[in-house]
């Protein structure tokens, strides 16, 4: 099987474009991908601790964080 990667600028023309290619008897799969984050679909890597202390400053605990998350129903 051969794959063809195509980067397509215009959404509406990108669903027009796989609409056409699935009509086609020797296609065998047609997918978009959003790729709205482009540095990570380029494959730059994101510096995970460049996000430290988002959180400083907040009285946020893990207790407080399920309460709000999975409410206890009596």
């Amino acid at each position: 099987m051969e794959q063809i990667t195509i980067h397509i600028r215009d959404r509406r023309k990108a669903r027009a474009l796989r609409d056409f290619l699935k009509s086609l008897d020797y296609v065998e799969k047609v997918t978009i991908a959003d790729l709205r984050n482009r540095s990570a679909a380029r494959g730059n890597q994101v510096d995970f601790f460049a996000s430290a202390g988002i959180w400083s400053g907040r009285k946020v605990t893990v207790e407080s964080l399920r309460q709000k998350a999975w409410p206890r129903r009596t």
